[in-house]
Parts: C-alpha cells; structure tokens; sequence
C-alpha cells in the first residue's frame, strides 16, 4: 500500500467507528482505511452504508504499520476496541486495548498524523471523585473493571509521556444509537428495550439499593451517536486542540426516564418491572460528565436531548429493522 490516504478509522465496521465513517462519507471523503473484522453480519451491514478504499484486518493491520507498511495519513481516529465491561482476560485487554493503542499512537506521531482516539467514562470508576476531565484528576481514579484499567492505563501513559498536548482522548459516556446491533449484550438499554417491549409488552430495570435512588432513579449521562461523532469530528477540524476531555451531554438522566421515552416512541403507555441487579454491578448509580473542559475549546457541538434521541433512534432505525 503506497498510496497515502487521509483516514484510518479502526473499528469502523463498529458502532461509534462506522458512524464517524458515515459522516466522513457525508463530507465528501471515502479515501477511508476501515480496521476491523467484517465477519459479522450486523457488522457487515454497518459497512454496507459505507464508501472507503479498503477494509483490513486488525492483526494484518497492526503488522503492516509495525512493519512501515501503512503510509503516513491525515487523521487517524483510533476508535476499535474490547468495549466489554465484562472481559476478564487482563492479558488480553493490555494487549489489544492499551500496547496496540500506544504503537498505534506512537506510529503516527511519527508519522505528523493527528491521532485521536477512545477513551472511556469507564475510567471514572464508581464517580465518588466525579468526572472532571483534568490532568490533575486523571491519576486518581480507579475504574471498577477490567476494560475501564485498560483505557485509564493508555491514559496516564500519554500523560506521562507528555503527549496530551499533542493528541486527543474521548471519554464517551453512554453512547447509543444505530449501528450497535452487533455488541449483544454491550448494546444500549434503548436498543435492549425496544427488544423487550416488542418481545414482552414490558421493559424490565434493576431495583436500587440505595436509599438516596428510587427503583430504575439511577442515573447516566446518555449520549447519542450523532452527537458523539459531530464532537469527535470537532478535534479533527481544530487540530491546534489536543488533551484529554470527556464526550459526554453533562446531563444525568434515569432509567425510568429513558424507558418512558422509548415507550413514548412506539406509542406505548409505560410497563416498568423492576429486577433485581446483579451484585457485580451495584457499585455505580450516578455518571454525568464535567463538560466545562470541553466547552472550554470553544466546542459548542448541540446534543440532542433524550427523547429527541430516542425518538429518532426508535422511529427511524429501530422500528424500520423490525
């Protein structure tokens, strides 16, 4: 491959990384290097939408840019990634979420390419030290998971290293919208939903098991694709702005909330069952970024809100792929 192009999206045939595609495409560019797999079905329709120039394997990819193979590129947006909250296999996310993210990274600094990539608002842990996007804070905290270690690691390692001032972290909060058909279990609660209260008539939420939370009141800072990626592809725009900052709406809103929209979506009057929630996962009730950081960079992307979201979600995609 000598030809240089002007983006590599890795995890392009995923949710967040074929969205970004998608509206690259939209802008008018398709000189597009998609990195990831495309032996999923629902990952292969992500990719139908999509024009690019070619479509590489993660290992075949991550070989030929150890080997000088890949030519230097305008913008890199290194999104791929175990999202799983669950993978217990520590040597395998070092791996594949924090080595290949720091020789991808290392790669195109040598190579004057703008790097941005997918941090987590996992690594926030369980939010007692809120979610202030600084540099100061980042050391601090302790995600809850594995996956939240592997992000937090790569973090701190461009910290360390002094190389926040010339890339860009995205700590997406809880992102949903079309294109996540493939991560199963990792899909959103709307996504979730839609397939319960079509299969069942009911949506179902976990009990709290705090005093100060309501059954179904705990809280996340949704956020959709769309708005996601328009952040995302601000830093692209703006390549004088580097650092760390989170993605998120900066509004914390519940389940019960959530679940009434959807419902509202497919004119449905609400039928809530509150389930009991796994003890692994009662440790977090509460995220919702600090935007002032990325409001700061003079950054004023709209974010839809909630309903809108859902609306659009469940109206346009997810009702039209039932």
């Amino acid at each position: 491959m000598s030809e240089s192009t002007q983006f590599i999206v890795t995890g392009g045939a995923g949710f967040i990384g074929s969205n970004l595609a998608l509206a690259l495409n939209k802008r008018g560019y398709d000189d597009i290097i998609i990195v990831d797999s495309a032996d999923d079905p629902d990952k292969q329709r992500n990719l139908s939408r999509l024009r690019y120039r070619d479509v590489m394997d993660k290992s075949r990819f991550r070989n030929a840019f150890l080997a000088g193979e890949i030519p230097p590129t305008n913008t890199v947006f290194h999104i791929g990634a175990c999202s799983s909250t669950t993978e217990s296999n520590a040597r395998y996310l070092e791996d594949n979420n924090t080595l290949y993210t720091r020789q991808f990274c290392e790669w195109s600094l040598q190579n004057n390419t703008r790097f941005i990539y997918a941090s987590s608002a996992a690594t926030y842990g369980d939010g007692s030290l809120g979610y202030s996007d600084d540099d100061p804070m980042t050391p601090q905290y302790r995600p809850l998971n594995l996956y939240g270690k592997s992000k937090q690691d790569f973090d701190l390692w461009a910290l360390e290293n002094g190389l926040l001032n010339t890339i860009v972290g995205l700590k997406y909060f809880n992102v949903f919208g079309p294109g996540e058909d493939h991560k199963g279990e990792m899909q959103s609660m709307v996504s979730k939903a839609h397939s319960q209260i079509l299969g069942t008539g009911e949506m179902r939420l976990f009990k709290s098991y705090r005093p100060e939370y309501r059954d179904g009141e705990q809280e996340r800072d949704f956020v959709y694709v769309e708005d996601a990626v328009r952040v995302t592809l601000f830093f692209h725009d703006h390549p004088e702005i580097s650092g760390l900052y989170n993605c998120g709406s900066g509004q914390a809103r519940t389940w019960i909330d959530l679940a009434t929209a959807v419902f509202s979506a497919m004119n449905l009057m609400p039928n809530i069952r509150m389930i009991e929630m796994p003890e692994t996962i009662r440790d977090q009730y509460h995220t919702q970024a600090d935007t002032t950081k990325l409001y700061g960079t003079g950054c004023d992307q709209p974010f839809k809100s909630l309903e809108e979201a859902i609306h659009d979600y469940v109206c346009n995609f997810l009702n039209a792929s039932n």
